[in-house]
């Protein structure tokens, strides 16, 4: 089966098409430029470049979430645009799932780490097994100071990935000795970790239910909430 996998949940656009056991072609840029700007344009070069047509492609992958709100809808919006002209499934997986799985082959743990700003950080945590990886807990948003604590639990290697890493590196290090920093060629978004973590889902949806997962509302939203609630807060100090 060829899947074509798409990466646009942080700074990195990636794109690759892969089967089980072969990468056929992967791009990562990350080069400053917009998902809107670099996505399809990629996406196109790398179907061109391996002469692969694009309803060769029996399925398509995207990062659903966590990761930064706007590039999570530019890589769904393009998948979906794909899925839909080619009558393919889609499949939706977790970012930071497709992270550990660009460490694959290690021994121990891996905690996945993305920059969710206001103090806190997406996480999740795999143990690297012989047949590949192992969820510990959900994706969730945390704090540094709750994550050194789940961390300090665990007695084996705990490898950082992600772009939260060198954050939490230089939070961790001198309290968890255990804590490694995964290479730079490991450490970011690949597209081919994206499709590796679809394989091992094996859960399709079709183009019109694929929607992002976000951990947290929107930051308008979250706004709103507070303002309102602000709001409820005077009114009820009015009527003392």
């Amino acid at each position: 089966m060829k899947i074509l996998a798409v990466d646009s949940s942080a700074k990195i656009a990636a794109v690759a098409v892969c089967t089980e056991d072969k990468i056929l072609a992967e791009t990562t840029l990350d080069v400053g430029l917009t998902h809107s700007q670099t996505l399809m344009p990629v996406c196109a070069a790398l179907l061109n470049n391996a002469h692969i047509d694009i309803n060769e492609i029996d399925a398509f992958a995207a990062a659903a979430g966590p990761g930064s709100f706007t590039g999570l809808r530019i890589g769904i919006s393009a998948v979906k645009g794909m899925a839909l002209a080619t009558g393919k499934p889609c499949y939706p997986v977790s970012t930071l799932e497709a992270l550990a799985c660009n460490l694959i082959g290690l021994d121990g743990l891996v905690c996945a780490v993305m920059d969710a700003r206001r103090s806190q950080v997406y996480h999740a945590l795999f143990a690297l097994t012989d047949e590949g990886l192992t969820r510990l807990c959900d994706d969730c948003a945390i704090s540094i100071e709750e994550l050194t604590a789940e961390l300090a639990g665990y007695s084996d290697k705990i490898w950082l990935c992600g772009d939260g890493a060198p954050l939490c590196w230089s939070r961790l290090s001198d309290k968890l000795p255990n804590i490694q920093l995964a290479s730079p060629a490991f450490r970011y978004q690949k597209a081919s970790g994206v499709a590796a973590a679809a394989l091992r889902s094996g859960s399709a949806v079709t183009a019109r239910q694929l929607t992002p997962r976000y951990l947290r509302l929107p930051q308008a939203e979250r706004e709103r909430k507070e303002r309102l609630q602000q709001a409820e807060e005077k009114g009820k100090d009015c009527c003392k």
